[in-house]
């Protein structure tokens, strides 16, 4: 399986090691062309505005929102679910506005807050899964049609949205490998 790494800015190189050690390849996407023949893109955590602001400049952002309003799974984490959120506390304005969740950035506090919390997310795992929190977001409000994964703290850490999964977290920054492989298996 061909698994997409949007590779603007952000943590890119942590999600391939990770597709590549369960035994798929991992591509960085940077331009419109390395979209072909994926079979789905994560998002990274970063900077949204700053990887907004890029997937415009390369002409990306349009035929990427349509991919996954058609039916590419994509999995944003941290950043890259601020990228999916149709509303950003706020803010005017989003980014794709693909999935019906409403996120407050930075809602842990500034770098210095970050944190790691073992929790069990039963939709993912039988087992505890390291959560790494930096600068991270948390979704305030969805809609009927999306379901959460997972919460900490009585706020909500990740969800899922037909093709669409977010997590405030970072697994890439673990060497667990069980959420690569649940967005591993949505894409099959």
């Amino acid at each position: 399986m061909k698994i997409g790494v949007l590779s603007l800015q952000g943590g890119v190189i942590e999600h391939i090691n990770h597709i590549t050690k369960l035994g798929h390849v991992g591509v960085e996407i940077k331009k419109l062309e390395d979209m072909e023949g994926i079979n789905g893109i994560i998002l990274p955590g970063g900077e949204s505005t700053t990887i907004g602001k890029l997937l415009r400049e390369t002409k990306m952002f349009i035929p990427l929102r349509n991919k996954i309003l058609s039916g590419l799974p994509v999995w944003g984490t941290c950043a890259g679910m601020i990228l999916l959120a149709k509303v950003i506390e706020g803010e005017i304005d989003g980014h794709l506005k693909v999935m019906d969740i409403k996120v407050k950035r930075n809602a842990y506090g500034s770098q210095v807050n970050s944190f790691k919390r073992d929790v069990i997310v039963s939709e993912i795992s039988s087992g505890p899964l390291p959560l790494v929190f930096i600068r991270g977001p948390v979704i305030t409000e969805v809609t009927s049609n999306v379901k959460i994964v997972c919460t900490v703290d009585d706020k909500i850490v990740a969800a899922k949205q037909n093709n669409m999964f977010v997590t405030a977290f970072h697994p890439e920054l673990t060497n667990n490998l069980e959420v690569h492989k649940y967005f591993i298996n949505m894409c099959r």
